[in-house]
């Protein structure tokens, strides 16, 4: 049957209830999957083709407002393109299954979220938000249950435990015989990058390695961190560095490709090496070492945690444990 509403005209759970013969609450129960076992056959199929019908669309806000709660959780991260959030929003999914809906925000122009960010999400009553990479200082405080990843100092916080991973990081350097490194910084403000730095730092000063004062930061993207490279690798060249670590895999990219333009020998004359471990770090040229950070596996624990708050069960604090993945970039 065609539908009789006309055009731009909302659809409501009252038209769907005249159309299908039955209650505004029965056609409730069938949108939102609780009509088995309390709703016939019959009936619940004359609701499902009505909806078809008439174009129906649950308005999740108006329902939270009702239960004082939603059926949404809300992930807000910097950059859903990068490929490492592409694998904590699978981890974050494979979790929660068909409990709850996953909605995905990135933050304007790639920024850290921030507080205002998580309270714009907040009156949509969600039943609860996970916050990836947040910027530092923010308090991330709502109505609704808030966990926090890569947050490194957060209460309600899954971080990663980066000591192994930069220890070997640091260890393999020096055993391939490197003596003075420089570092690529991100511009980022999420509390994760500094933390990567002053790791990277104490454990060079433990083995007897310099870190170049010739300083370098770079947005998240190959074509900033190229940028940034150009402008510091003959000064890095003059300061003896033979080694660069980045504070990201994308950020080690853009330090490959100048090397690759200035026909620098990756490792012969320049190691390099990032954090994240990327998939399309096993098929750079050279392939990237990098300290491993389980996208997924963070993604997955946020949720869990989550979950176990909505469900008043204790969840304790998560330090996911982090490894180095040695390449060809550092002649592994």
């Amino acid at each position: 049957m065609p539908s009789s509403v006309a055009p731009g005209r909302r659809v409501t759970a009252a038209m769907v209830a005249e159309r299908a013969g039955t209650s505004i609450a029965t056609v409730s129960l069938v949108v939102n999957g609780k009509d088995r076992g309390r709703v016939s056959v019959p009936i619940a199929t004359r609701v499902r083709d009505a909806v078809d019908e008439l174009g129906y669309v649950v308005d999740h806000a108006a329902s939270s407002l009702a239960r004082g709660s939603g059926d949404l959780v809300v992930l807000i991260a910097p950059d859903l393109s990068n490929p490492f959030f592409a694998e904590v929003i699978r981890g974050v999914r494979d979790t929660i299954g068909d409990r709850f809906q996953l909605v995905l925000s990135v933050t304007e122009r790639g920024a850290q979220p921030l507080a205002a960010d998580v309270r714009r999400f907040e009156r949509l009553r969600p039943a609860g938000i996970l916050v990836d990479a947040p910027a530092a200082g923010e308090s991330m405080s709502a109505s609704v249950p808030v966990v926090l990843l890569d947050a490194p100092g957060g209460a309600e916080a899954v971080n990663y435990d980066l000591s192994l991973g930069v220890h070997d990081l640091v260890a393999h350097l020096h055993e391939r015989g490197h003596r003075r490194v420089g570092y690529l910084d991100g511009t980022s403000r999420a509390t994760t990058f500094g933390v990567r730095r002053d790791l990277f730092e104490q454990e060079c000063t433990a083995v007897g390695i310099t870190v170049s004062e010739v300083t370098a930061r770079a947005d998240l993207t190959v074509d900033a961190a190229a940028s940034a490279t150009e402008h510091v690798i003959e000064a890095w060249q003059d300061d003896d560095v033979t080694a660069v670590v980045a504070a990201a895999d994308t950020l080690a990219y853009g330090v490959l490709r100048v090397a690759g333009s200035l026909g620098i020998a990756v490792p012969g004359e320049l190691a390099v090496a990032g954090f994240d471990d990327l998939p399309s770090s096993s098929v750079t040229a050279p392939a990237l070492t990098s300290v491993a950070l389980p996208g997924a596996d963070l993604g997955r624990a946020a949720a869990e945690r989550l979950l176990a708050t909505l469900d008043g069960t204790a969840a304790e604090p998560v330090a996911l444990p982090t490894r180095l993945v040695r390449r060809a970039s550092t002649g592994a």
